[in-house]
């Protein structure tokens, strides 16, 4: 299914960026371009990232949430 129609961004191609580390609707945008020309993407974006995505949301901010979430760093221990 379509997510972005301005530039033919499919829901299949969102997740695979977000599976390589992207957490933001702007880091999605960065990855293909979705969400950069109409804007009516956005939402659904936003949608299929979540909440709580990232572990480390600082480090998204500086572009290595990819590394934070590959090395596990961030995320709760488990019991």
């Amino acid at each position: 299914m379509y997510v972005c129609n301005c530039f033919g961004v499919t829901e299949a191609q969102v997740k695979k960026h977000a599976e390589d580390g992207a957490c933001t609707p702007r880091q999605i945008a960065s990855a293909c371009k979705a969400g950069t020309d109409c804007g009516s993407c956005v939402r659904r974006i936003q949608a299929l990232l979540g909440r709580g995505a990232c572990p480390r949301p600082e480090l998204v901010d500086r572009g290595e949430a990819a590394v934070a979430l590959a090395s596990g760093v961030g995320l709760p221990e488990a019991a």
